[in-house]
């Protein structure tokens, strides 16, 4: 049940992030967002089973937070950190001039 949450939760969040790039670059850039997306998917994905593989049994914490749903979590919290800063603002306002200055 989890896993299909999360797995819920990036198909919102691969939507987004399609939306976003296309509506500043146009199509093209939507698609490649949209790749890129999923290649991290993927391989981090693979990534994280292999180092909750290392830690945890196969029943992980219980039944509803398994191996792959812990391992699906970790993938989760790291894709965020990095989507927060790859699509964040880089603009910041221009500082004032002091008219004594």
């Amino acid at each position: 049940m989890i896993e299909l949450f999360i797995f819920y939760l990036h198909v919102v969040g691969f939507t987004l992030g399609f939306v976003k790039r296309r509506q500043e670059d146009g199509w093209q850039e939507g698609f490649l967002a949209l790749a890129t997306m999923a290649l991290i998917f993927f391989v981090g994905w693979s990534m994280s089973s292999f180092l909750v593989k290392l830690v945890l049994e196969p029943e992980g914490f219980g039944k509803w937070l398994n191996r792959d749903a812990v391992s699906l979590l970790v993938l989760t919290a790291g894709e965020a950190v990095f989507y927060v800063f790859y699509y964040r603002d880089d603009r910041r306002p221009a500082e004032p001039t002091g008219a004594g200055s």
